[in-house]
């Protein structure tokens, strides 16, 4: 599918609901992260759809900045707007806006074919508590970052836009995404979903390796997930697991000195927090069956060039 159309919002009016557009870069020439945040939320009690979100500065000399903007009432945006409201827009190329001190201007372009990190079906039916797709995997954006006084110009800065959509935030979850160099990259969402029945499960990883344009695991991302495993802590969480005759094993560290910690609201009011860098620090490896030992086929070791969090509830 055309990733313009995967960025179109899908809301069609019911309650309880929330949808989520973010985008995520680092500039190459300061190590400056960025972290856009675009949500409607549907309350659940029938009250006025609203939109809102904020913008995440991580620079590399001095504490993360987080700027809020919104509430505001939600209108459907017209053309290829997918999101407008509170002076903040966003198209599947373009992001304009300002909150607080940060301000941003940026252009995308490329980004590669989607990539599914949960199954396709789930997100054409929305038949899961909620699914995660990232239409946008490898772009790089070029334009101008202001906040704190500072302003850089950016230029080819890699990075992502993904949605969410669904009825609210999970119980636990944690995400990864990061560019490995090539066009290779990983992206993973770990969660404990809030249904009764599922909340005492393990988390469940969505885990997809793109490397050389093929996507790893293959076949239904769901089944593929019920090989792997992860632990959901702070500062550090992990996950491992495999398909086939290879596996993976993931660490990351998200430093207290690089991290924000960003309240969230479900749609039903309840509170979770996520605490969030990009900035955060990363390995990637992996590992091939040879002869029934395995054996290290390819490894990534990433500082402050990783886009992570860990979501909780208190």
């Amino acid at each position: 599918m055309d990733p313009s159309e995967l960025m179109r919002p899908c809301w069609r009016g019911q309650r309880g609901r929330l949808e989520v557009w973010y985008t995520t870069l680092t500039d190459p020439a300061t190590g400056t992260g960025l972290w856009l945040h675009h949500e409607l939320v549907a309350p659940t009690d029938g009250s006025p759809a609203y939109a809102h979100g904020w913008a995440g500065v991580f620079p590399v000399d001095r504490p993360p900045v987080l700027a809020r903007f919104g509430p505001a009432p939600w209108q459907r945006p017209a053309g290829d707007t997918v999101f407008d409201a509170a002076g903040v827009s966003m198209t599947p190329s373009r992001l304009a806006g300002a909150a607080g001190e940060v301000s941003w201007e940026l252009a995308g372009a490329g980004g590669g074919p989607p990539l599914y990190t949960f199954p396709r079906w789930a997100w054409r039916r929305q038949l899961l508590p909620a699914a995660a797709i990232v239409p946008v995997p490898a772009a790089t954006f070029t334009g101008q970052l202001g906040f704190d006084g500072t302003k850089l110009d950016l230029v080819d800065a890699p990075g992502a836009s993904a949605r969410i959509y669904g009825h609210g935030n999970a119980r636990r979850w944690g995400w990864l995404h990061a560019h490995l160099g090539g066009g290779d990259l990983v992206e993973v969402v770990a969660a404990v979903s809030m249904r009764p029945g599922l909340r005492r499960l393990r988390p469940l990883p969505f885990v997809r390796l793109r490397l050389g344009g093929v996507d790893w695991p293959g076949g239904d991302p769901l089944l593929s997930a019920l090989s792997f495993h992860a632990r959901l802590d702070l500062p550090r969480w992990s996950v491992v697991g495999g398909s086939g005759d290879l596996r993976v094993r993931i660490e990351v560290r998200l430093p207290p000195e690089r991290t924000l910690a960003v309240d969230y609201r479900d749609p039903d009011g309840a509170l979770a927090v996520c605490h969030n860098s990009e900035r955060a620090d990363a390995v990637v490896a992996l590992d091939r069956l040879e002869g029934g030992a395995w054996s290290a086929e390819r490894r990534w070791d990433l500082s402050g060039t990783a886009h992570a969090e860990l979501g909780l509830r208190h």
